[in-house]
């Protein structure tokens, strides 16, 4: 079998997977595709966010976001225009009507954490979020998508 000979590649693509379809399929209960509610997080925790940074947090393609965005505005949770600083760059913001959003996400975001990490008592919880954490790094600096030190 493939994973025999990367059995920590496959079981995290497999986590990764799996985590999105757990994820998904909450999320679209509420009216989210995976993906809009790290978005959505940023504007509520950030404030008025220009498209460009969105894209920039949410690691995407510029059309995926732009997509993303579009929805979200046609469902009434964001709304876009041009910044007052810049007339070329766009900012998005949250609306008053996602309020109620944001409390199911912040439930669903709490909910998934929990069915990850099931079993796992406190200090197995920080030693997995330590070794994800040096392992993310690893991959970073191998693409060569990490910040500036």
């Amino acid at each position: 079998m493939c994973d025999e000979k990367a059995p920590a590649s496959f079981a995290v693509a497999r986590i990764a997977r799996l985590h999105r379809m757990a994820s998904g399929k909450s999320l679209r209960a509420l009216g989210l595709y995976p993906g809009q509610e790290y978005v959505m997080i940023q504007l509520w925790i950030m404030g008025a966010s220009r498209q460009a940074d969105l894209i920039k947090a949410a690691d995407l393609d510029p059309s995926t976001v732009t997509k993303m965005l579009q929805r979200l505005e046609q469902a009434g949770h964001v709304r876009r225009k041009p910044d007052p600083a810049d007339r070329r760059a766009v900012l998005v913001e949250a609306t008053e009507a996602s309020t109620e959003l944001r409390t199911a996400v912040e439930a669903h975001l709490t909910e998934l954490e929990e069915q990850l990490l099931t079993g796992l008592d406190e200090d197995e919880r920080r030693e997995l979020l330590r070794l994800l954490a040096k392992t993310e790094l690893n991959l970073c600096r191998t693409a060569g998508e990490c910040a500036p030190e």
